[in-house]
């Protein structure tokens, strides 16, 4: 029984990884309509700039990470104008393809200032097995996942605040639902996209602090946003609290199925089992728990 509760509670870890990545999609998709197929890029270009300021202009921890802020928010500001600003009121495919031109834009960018070494990201927070689990329970759990969740948590209150509570907050939610319907009420479309970006930016930054600090800042992370999708096929593109639930499950459903189904198989159904269980939600209820029902009118 402790075995099974260690493989459960090491993938609730694991999906409060994955749902830190999932939550940028979900506030630019939630804000404007766009799936930002860029995100996982942001992550890795935020957490390479992290490492950059500490590393080659020798700040310390609280100075670049609030020097990456502020370029994470100057980034947002070119996306809107280079790239946002002439794309109003277009298809969403179009929105589609102009981030995945970013994301490319972004990876070589992020190379040509800091280069494609594998780097290391220590900006102090704990590794290792949690002593209290481990001495009370005999069940391992990584202190640096435990700090992620804590984190998530905080930032998902944070935000569901923030879209429900706030002026901000409710005309992010009409630019997504009709760009045209939102500027004829006096919604300024340029500072909405510029804000939500800024706040996609910040948790893009957080995300590249979490999986830096546990895999290395290294080219490869900017993959991690492959494994958000199932997560938000299963929360819904449209909800916050559904991006950290869509994680949970995921995290958990893969770390049993490779523990208790994959030695039956042969394996290896870590790699596959996501998005095996967001094929099957896409064929049931396509919009997700937590997503909104878009209904059709003619």
């Amino acid at each position: 029984m402790n075995f099974f509760i260690e493989v459960v509670l090491n993938g609730l870890m694991a999906g409060v990884m994955y749902s830190l990545v999932a939550l940028g999609f979900v506030l630019i998709f939630k804000a404007s309509g766009v799936f930002n197929f860029a995100q996982g890029v942001m992550a890795l270009f935020a957490a390479l700039t992290l490492v950059g300021f500490m590393d080659e202009f020798g700040m310390p921890v609280w100075l670049a990470i609030a020097g990456t802020i502020l370029v994470m928010i100057a980034l947002a500001w070119l996306i809107e104008r280079l790239m946002l600003r002439h794309l109003v009121n277009q298809d969403p495919i179009i929105l589609f393809m102009a981030t995945i031109g970013l994301a490319y834009v972004l990876e070589g960018l992020g190379d040509i200032l800091w280069g494609s070494d594998v780097k290391l990201l220590d900006i102090g927070i704990p590794h290792g097995a949690s002593d209290y689990m481990l001495d009370t329970f005999d069940i391992y759990i990584d202190k640096l996942e435990i700090f992620a969740a804590v984190t998530a948590a905080v930032m998902v209150a944070v935000l569901a605040l923030f879209f429900q509570k706030t002026r901000t907050g409710r005309a992010l939610r009409a630019v997504a639902d009709d760009h045209q319907a939102a500027l004829s009420v006096g919604i300024s479309l340029r500072t909405i996209w510029i804000i939500v970006w800024s706040v996609s930016g910040v948790v893009a930054l957080v995300a590249g602090i979490m999986w830096g600090s546990k895999s290395g800042v290294q080219f490869s992370l900017s993959l991690i946003a492959l494994k958000a999708l199932p997560v938000l096929i299963l929360g819904g593109f449209t909800s916050v609290p559904g991006a950290i639930i869509g994680g949970l499950i995921i995290g958990v459903g893969e770390k049993v199925a490779e523990v208790y189904v994959g030695p039956m198989v042969g394996g290896a159904i870590e790699n596959w089992f996501a998005y095996m269980l967001a094929l099957a939600f896409l064929l049931f209820r396509p919009q997700g728990l937590f997503g909104e029902r878009i209904i059709e009118r003619v």
